[in-house]
């Protein structure tokens, strides 16, 4: 069967250009130890205040530094050598993270410590993010694009899946010092990818960074509809759809087993997303990418609210061992979590890949580093607005209460924003218009 036919995920990005096959060597295994990290810290900031509120505030105090290195980042990408922007934000990313291990191994961390580290680190790491995501279109043939992205999402699988599994093992078996060094071990490979590329500046026209270059990307957005409704369903998505800053106290007071249980419920999430990136070969033939993307988002808020009926199981005591004084967890319902959460991993994976395509496909280079900006903004931005709400709504309410409630918002504003716009059910990957 060839490669065009196969349900299996295409590996031709790899061989067309060997410069995108070691950059994305580079960043998987930069964001395994990534991940490690993002686990850790939560675990951390848990562990010395006992808050779910304050682990959700991690996310959010990073938001607005990291809007602002995102979209300033992509202005970078418009205007210099995008080797040199990833690699200069590279820097900034593995000096925080050995800062993070430094202060663990001395015993001098503390929760602002966390914060500020946290904070900077995801500012760097969104102008790598934006960058690296402007350069793929120059290093490969449109046609090998959604195989690209799809190779993302088994980035995405690989260090989701393993990173918060091998976390919550580190943490509770060797302390929060090993995870952190292991994170920075790891992320010089990222170096390494970034370092073989050739120079890539940008074509076309070139705006200096400033608001000049805002007003210039704004303007292209607002006559990019496809574009833009994409950001928003993702927002949507994220905002009422992400419960990981409930983990924690999932695992610790609602289903049991603690850090183990989750990373576990995290991984779950990655593993939905490896096996459909495994299997992503139908996902390059398909030209009505918009209809894919608002299918695959009402997948997600489907299995979203299914993993809160799980939890509302867990809170009416379905399921839940005798208590014996041991915190063994309540299995069954951990395994029906965990399935619940693989299943809106894998649908947003195939949203991602649709998503990821469009705006390299439908974009014009001179554009691509601001747009990508926007776009990872959108995905960062969405989760750490998610962990207000669902922080939040936990606290008032109750855990299982966010994660219900959104998968039906979902369900609902997409379909509804869609309907407002059919022009994106018909965008054509043969024809790629923003």
């Amino acid at each position: 069967m060839s490669t065009r036919e196969s349900a299996l995920i295409d590996l031709r990005p790899f061989t067309a250009s060997p410069a995108f096959a070691r950059l994305w060597i580079g960043s998987t295994l930069a964001g395994l130890g990534g991940q490690l990290t993002v686990v850790a810290v939560m675990l951390h900031v848990f562990e010395l205040t006992q808050s779910t509120f304050a682990v959700s505030m991690i996310a959010v105090a990073g938001l607005l530094p990291m809007v602002a290195a995102g979209l300033y980042g992509g202005m970078l990408a418009d205007a210099f050598d995008r080797r040199t922007v990833a690699l200069l934000a590279a820097v900034v990313t593995f000096a925080s993270t050995a800062l993070l291990a430094t202060l663990a191994w001395t015993g001098l961390e503390t929760v602002g410590w966390l914060f500020v580290l946290s904070v900077v680190n995801s500012a760097a790491n969104s102008i790598v993010m934006a960058t690296k995501s402007a350069i793929t279109p120059r290093l490969l043939p449109r046609d090998l694009l959604p195989a690209a992205a799809a190779l993302q999402g088994v980035t995405v699988g690989i260090m989701v899946m393993a990173g918060p599994a091998l976390a919550g093992v580190l943490v509770a078996f060797a302390g929060y010092a090993w995870t952190y060094s292991l994170d920075v071990l790891l992320m010089t490979s990222l170096f390494l990818g970034l370092w073989s590329l050739p120079k890539l500046r940008p074509e076309g026209e070139v705006v200096r960074p400033g608001l000049a270059s805002l007003r210039d990307g704004a303007r292209f957005l607002r006559r990019a509809p496809n574009i833009r409704l994409q950001y928003i369903l993702d927002i949507v998505a994220m905002t009422f759809g992400q419960p990981v800053a409930l983990f924690p106290a999932i695992g610790a007071v609602l289903l049991g087993g603690g850090a183990i249980t989750t990373g576990v419920l995290t991984a779950a999430v990655a593993a939905g997303a490896f096996l459909s990136s495994l299997f992503s070969g139908p996902i390059g033939r398909v030209r009505r990418q918009g209809l894919g993307i608002e299918r695959s988002i009402q997948v997600y808020g489907l299995s979203i609210g299914l993993f809160g009926l799980v939890l509302l199981a867990a809170a009416l005591g379905w399921g839940r061992p005798a208590d014996t004084g041991e915190d063994r967890g309540a299995v069954l319902l951990i395994v029906l979590a965990a399935l619940t959460l693989a299943v809106s991993g894998a649908a947003d994976n195939v949203s991602a890949t649709y998503r990821s395509t469009m705006m390299q496909a439908a974009v014009p280079d001179a554009m691509r580093g601001r747009l990508q900006g926007i776009f990872i903004v959108v995905v960062a931005g969405g989760p750490r607005v998610g962990a207000l709400y669902a922080g939040t709504l936990a606290t008032i309410a109750a855990l299982w209460v966010p994660p219900l409630l959104g998968g039906i918002v979902i369900l609902a504003l997409v379909g509804f924003l869609v309907r407002l716009s059919p022009r994106f059910r018909d965008y054509d990957a043969l024809d790629p218009q923003p």
